[in-house]
């Protein structure tokens, strides 16, 4: 199958697009470089033995983008590109609305007009907001509390009016990620946050491998288990295997939608997540406890038994498998922070 990916060079993106190359399908990467860096196309061809065929652009230039999309004439999308940062998308929305919905809007238009009848897309756990109970099942109702939250049930909906648009062939899979963690095992690919990290493993990482002082823990008098924040952390290869079994599952399967949680199941909370560092780099790792932040929630973890059964999926790697993964990348790339 022919896949244009956009935001292929990301952190989800890159490791999805070495999953598709693996599975035999035909990639072209759609990428503008605002959240990631230009090396990891060459890491992405040292792992795949591939050559990868990238187009540098922004997918709200409509005009570009439909160049591309006409050349490629792709039979499916995978949809990463997007602003990510919970807290930024509350300091600038307008922002925010810009890229992951005017984006996405222009996406769906431009697939529309060549005729492209497949969409996978990166929405987030974040649409729940304040879960009612845990697991979280994909029943439960939705309700985000922050700007980028918004703006990916917003994505959600714009899809699933192009699906149900009368003549529509669009068929889509939304795909609602947990915590996404860890990184390839070759160690060539992994997260790469610019600045200070917004995502808890990153700041585990680096503050282990001595660029930080301590990791800070926001808030330990939540009703868990010890009292810190409780979260389903999937490693990163495990959720980009089940982009393409989503895109499989479209390609055969007689569903046109599809709304998936991709977790484990499972929830962790912060110390057990610095725990488990902690045994993997061998030495303790600094961290102090501070006051909670406004909008974070006590526990949030899937239930991802819809995704298993639909898809065939399962997520397989443990939490020593993220951590020790997260670890080899760090050590690959030491001073990479600001």
């Amino acid at each position: 199958m022919k896949v244009l990916v956009t935001g292929g060079a990301g952190f989800v993106g890159s490791h999805t697009v070495v999953e598709l190359i693996a599975a035999g399908h035909d990639v072209r990467v759609v990428e503008n470089f605002c959240n990631s860096e230009r090396w990891i196309v060459e890491r992405i061809e040292r792992i795949t033995g591939q050559t990868l065929v990238l187009d540098e652009l922004d997918i709200r230039d409509r005009a570009a983008l439909l160049a591309v999309a006409r050349d490629y004439a792709p039979d499916a999308v995978i949809h990463f590109a997007a602003l990510k940062s919970v807290s930024e998308s509350t300091e600038m929305p307008a922002s925010y609305y810009d890229v992951n919905v005017g984006g996405t809007a222009t996406l769906l238009d431009v697939m529309q007009q060549v005729g492209c009848k497949h969409i996978v897309f990166s929405s987030s756990a974040t649409v729940y907001g304040q879960p009612e109970s845990c697991p979280v099942a994909e029943t439960a109702a939705v309700g985000p509390g922050n700007p980028y939250g918004r703006t990916k049930l917003i994505g959600e909906w714009l899809i699933r009016d192009c699906v149900a648009a009368p003549g529509s062939t669009l068929s889509a899979a939304i795909l609602r990620y947990f915590n996404p963690v860890g990184a390839h095992p070759s160690g060539l690919m992994g997260e790469l946050p610019r600045g200070v990290p917004n995502n808890l493993a990153p700041y585990i990482t680096q503050t282990a491998a001595g660029q930080r002082d301590y990791i800070r823990v926001f808030g330990d008098d939540y009703a868990t288990p010890d009292g810190t924040g409780v979260r389903d952390y999937i490693h990163v290869v495990d959720l980009a295997k089940a982009h393409v079994a989503a895109l499989n599952a479209l390609s055969v399967g007689t569903d046109r939608e599809l709304t998936l949680n991709l977790g484990t199941g499972r929830g962790y909370s912060v110390l057990e997540l610095i725990e488990t560092f902690s045994a993997v780099v061998g030495h303790p790792i600094p961290y102090q406890r501070q006051g909670r932040r406004a909008g974070d929630i006590g526990e949030c973890w899937a239930d991802p038994a819809l995704a298993n059964r639909v898809l065939g999926w399962r997520a397989e790697k443990s939490l020593q498998d993220i951590c020790a993964d997260a670890w080899r990348w760090q050590q690959a790339i030491p001073g990479a922070v600001d």
